[in-house]
């Protein structure tokens, strides 16, 4: 069998290439499993600063491989099971990028359907081909969006755009994404442009990146109270820092950074 999740690290970015080409990166069990164990893998390694998440050959993820799928997969019950955290296994593969302590920036071109487009929405930063076929899918199959969309969405488009999405299944656009709010930005190699903001990003304080990642993940949910606290609590753990000082000295001496993991 093909390895479902390939992971490549250089220079502190690790590339992270959905690895199912032959069916559009569609998800069946081992895809689920696969992409599951790799947001685990990834939670736990310091060397990896930024995180690109893509598809490997014309599609980012075509979403559900509903032949994979049966009643028996998700019988009464088995989906209200909490497996990751907040999350259950199906809702992970998408949550769990969000919860991933450093950025995830994801490119994402051909085909992002369904659950496709809900692991795109996971990340923190997306770039997508103009020509990228989006589509809400589940309700093609008479199923409800379940795998995290929902609080993925939430505050990045308007509630009356998703409900008609969501109720019709419409295919749209990478650039009428975008112009929604699913998406960062529009461009026609997203996978070079993901590479290149990762660059940038890892070559920031990885403190400092992390844990502002910590505020922005609060943003929907905390009071001016909560965000105001945890502002003063992740600067405390970070300013006087050898990684924070080393972010002053470099710009002082005018050359490129050198932090520690």
């Amino acid at each position: 069998m093909t390895q479902r999740v390939r992971v490549e690290v250089s220079d502190q970015i690790a590339l992270v290439t959905l690895n199912r080409p032959e069916k559009m990166n569609a998800l069946d069990p081992e895809m689920f499993e696969a992409i599951n164990g790799t947001i685990d893998q990834l939670a736990g390694r310091d060397d990896v600063r930024v995180v690109v998440l893509q598809g490997e050959g014309r599609a980012f993820c075509a979403g559900l491989d509903l032949s994979n799928f049966t009643s028996q997969n998700q019988s009464s019950g088995t989906l209200e099971t909490r497996t990751h955290g907040l999350a259950n296994s199906f809702q992970q593969v998408a949550w769990g990028w969000r919860q991933l302590p450093m950025p995830v920036i994801c490119a994402v071109h051909g085909i992002s359907f369904g659950g496709g487009f809900q692991i795109m929405s996971g990340a923190d930063i997306r770039f997508i081909h103009p020509a990228t076929r989006c589509s809400i899918m589940e309700m093609r199959w008479g199923l409800v969006p379940d795998m995290g969309g929902f609080p993925l969405w939430r505050g990045n488009v308007r509630d009356d755009q998703l409900r008609q999405l969501i109720y019709t299944n419409e295919e749209f656009t990478g650039i009428e994404a975008q112009a929604m709010g699913f998406a960062t930005h529009v461009d026609e190699d997203p996978k070079a442009a993901a590479m290149a903001l990762a660059q940038v990003i890892a070559a920031k304080n990885p403190q400092a990146i992390r844990a502002s990642k910590t505020i922005c993940n609060a943003l929907g949910d905390a009071t001016d109270e909560q965000l105001l606290l945890a502002e003063s609590i992740e600067q405390e753990a970070v300013i006087g820092r050898p990684n924070q000082i080393e972010a002053v000295m470099a710009q002082m001496e005018g050359r490129a950074p050198r932090f520690v993991d």
